[in-house]
């Protein structure tokens, strides 16, 4: 097991995504979880080859979400998030969506992962057709005790994308000064939907605020990379991999190495 050292490189760490296809208990299942791990490991590989610094493997597939994973759905995440695991030599982190902590917790735990990905930590939002979602800091810090997980960092995101903020008048510098005081150990700002460009100016107002790492979390692009990077301490990315943007292809490995090469 190792941590995200945000200071090891100068510009900055690129966390690739691993999007599952749709898990055994969702709508879109399509009956062949060997297809499943096949096409995660294959991703995961790819963006190991083509240079990123960390990998989270997250059940992107399984959209609609709910707040929390049926046990189908996490079961398979864990046998999918060993896999990756056992391919790879690089950091792994687990984003059991929409925002299931118990889950990307105990998976993280089991497979000896690295850190989770908490899309809703310390806000109240609204999401489609989940609904009301409620902050799980409090319960989240408990619960990665009670394993005794602390090891595994938090990257938690702040006013998430996709999502509606029930309480308008937290400030961006309010959730981010609430996230750091709850324990994460580093923050996500995003844009307001996938493939969207995290603005510069609000990965700038968290920085001024807090002092752990602050990742941008969606539009990073060869293109902006490096613009983003000269601000953002890290960038997770997921669609500016695949051919189209369209989440359900394989990571190109000529993507992600135009990406890399951009940055360094």
């Amino acid at each position: 097991m190792s941590k995200l050292d945000f200071s090891a490189k100068e510009r900055g760490l690129i966390l690739g995504m691993v999007h599952c296809l749709p898990l055994p208990g969702t709508a879109r299942y399509g009956g062949d979880m060997d297809k499943i791990v096949k096409q995660a490991v294959q991703d995961a590989v790819t963006l190991e080859k083509a240079g990123v610094d960390a990998i989270i493997v997250e059940n992107m597939g399984d959209d609609p979400f709910y707040v929390e994973l049926e046990t189908a759905q996490s079961t398979a995440l864990a046998a999918v998030s060993m896999a990756v695991r056992q391919s790879v030599a690089l950091p792994i982190g687990i984003d059991a969506a929409m925002s299931d902590f118990k889950s990307a917790i105990s998976i993280a735990q089991a497979i000896g992962g690295d850190f989770v990905r908490i899309p809703v930590f310390v806000d109240t939002v609204h999401y489609g057709g989940c609904g009301i979602i409620e902050p799980c800091a409090a319960e989240a810090m408990r619960y990665r005790k009670l394993l005794g997980a602390e090891h595994i960092q938090i990257l938690a995101d702040i006013q998430v994308k996709h999502t509606t903020m029930v309480l308008s008048g937290v400030s961006l510098e309010d959730s981010a000064r609430d996230a750091r005081d709850s324990g994460a150990d580093a923050l996500i700002v995003t844009g307001s939907r996938i493939g969207q460009e995290t603005p510069i100016e609000m990965i700038r107002r968290v920085k001024k605020v807090v002092n752990i790492p602050v990742l941008a979390g969606s539009g990073v692009n060869k293109g902006n990379v490096k613009e983003q990077m000269q601000i953002a301490d890290g960038a997770i990315i997921g669609s500016a991999l695949k051919e189209g943007g369209v989440i359900t292809n394989p990571v190109s490995f000529e993507l992600t190495k135009e990406l890399t090469d951009a940055l360094r």
